[in-house]
Parts: structure tokens; sequence; C-alpha cells
């Protein structure tokens, strides 16, 4: 179900359900995180572009929840963790702030949040209650998020050696954060329906957009892949998703 949107991106709905609500076009939640080189300040540009071109609204959402654990799981000591932290979450929604501007946006809001600022929101609260109780009691659940810390960070582990409890628990917070907007963004942004769209899919997409039982996105949130180019972006990017890469050596103290 390709969708060849212009000479910028193509899309590829996750079902043909998430296809009818990108046509839709009500509102598209683009998520960026720390430390992840696919989001150039021109990247964002180009995705802008292209939101507004389809989308009545565009949010465009950070993440700045556990940075500083994940790098203190990964080898940093505690005060360089926090620092580290603070200067990738400075930096990443200064990229943002620049590629929407220089978007020349034509008219279509585009929002950029942090992902902290929606942690009063009383629905957002409760869909990342669900999200750790089926942390805890769905093995279906918990065996997709632990494929998907893998693919995450696992390349990065030190040849011989697996990741361990701790580093597997500071990735589940970090990924419980994001996932309430994955399963209801049009409940935690008062829209009629949402896309969430990222450049590869998710080890739990087939999890989330699955039939029957268990936590699943509801019926008015769509998934999607927007990519410029599916093999470049495949073989460029693998290691580089949607997690700031806590596991680079260079200057740890």
């Amino acid at each position: 179900m390709t969708i060849h949107v212009d000479a910028s991106f193509e899309v590829l709905p996750f079902t043909r359900t998430c296809r009818h609500i990108w046509e839709d076009g009500d509102h598209v939640l683009i998520g960026v995180s720390p430390g992840n080189s696919y989001f150039s300040s021109e990247r964002i540009t180009s995705l802008a572009r292209w939101a507004t071109t389809r989308f009545a609204q565009v949010d465009f959402v950070y993440a700045d929840l556990h940075v500083d654990r994940m790098f203190a799981a990964f080898g940093y000591t505690e005060e360089h963790a926090g620092k580290r932290a603070a200067k990738e979450i400075k930096a990443v929604r200064r990229r943002i702030l620049k590629g929407v501007e220089e978007s020349g946006n034509p008219g279509t809001e585009i929002r950029v949040r942090a992902l902290s600022e929606f942690l009063s929101n009383p629905v957002y609260q409760l869909l990342h209650r669900r999200v750790l109780h089926f942390l805890e009691t769905d093995d279906e659940f918990r065996k997709g998020c632990e494929e998907m810390a893998l693919h995450f960070v696992g390349s990065k582990l030190p040849e011989g050696e697996s990741i361990t409890d701790s580093q597997l628990q500071v990735c589940f917070d970090y990924m419980a954060a994001e996932l309430p907007f994955f399963i209801d963004t049009p409940s935690i942004l008062d829209v009629p329906s949402s896309v969430a769209a990222y450049h590869v899919k998710m080890p739990l997409t087939d999890v989330l957009f699955a039939r029957g039982g268990g936590l699943r996105a509801t019926r008015n949130q769509a998934y999607a892949v927007v990519r410029p180019d599916a093999e470049e972006i495949v073989q460029k990017d693998t290691n580089h998703l949607n997690h700031p890469n806590p596991t680079s050596r260079r200057d740890r103290r």
C-alpha cells in the first residue's frame, strides 16, 4: 500500500484502515529523539513541508524523559549522563525549531513540544498506566517491547555481552513514555484522527495494530512509514532509530 506523495517522500500505511486515516488528513505526529542523526534540521524542514501539504494539524514531539537514565545505564557516570542528556535534548529542540522555521509553513499550525509537557495530561497519564500494566501482565506485549529494546540498543552492546535487566528496564521506561502516542494520539491531543509517522517500521507495530485483545491502537490511530528513499533509509538508519544512542564510548567519564 505504498503511496508516492511527491518527489520527496513515499508513505507506507501499515493497514488499510491506516491508509484511510492518512487520506482523511486530520493530524500527523512526528516523534523525534535526541542522538538520532536521521532528524537533521534539513530533514525536519522537508518533513514539515510534506506534513503541511497533507494534514490539517502537525505536531513534532521530542523525547526528553529518561534520556539521562539511558546514558547512565550504558556506562556514563550519573553526572556525565545528566550533562550529555541535557545537551542532546537542547540540540534536538533547536534542530526541530530551525527546521520548522525554514519550512516556510504557509498556514497549517505546527506545534513543537517536549514529551514531558504531557505528564499532566490526564489522558496521557491513563494511557501510560495502561502501558505499564500490560508490560507486567501481557506476555505478547512484553515480548514485543523486548524485541524493540534489542532492536534499538542490541547492536550497540559490546561484543559478547547481553543486555542486562537494569538496562532493559530503562529501555522499557523510555518506550513506555512514548507509546501512548502510538495508541491514542487523538484522545491526548483532541484531534479527530492521527497518523504516527516514522521512517521505519517499529517492532511493536504488529502488536499494537493487530486484531484481538490486549493493548491495541484505537480505531482512529494510524501508523505509517514515511521515508525519502526506502533502500537508502534502511541501510543508513537501522541503528539510528527513535532513541538516543547511549552506547557510544566517546568522551565517557
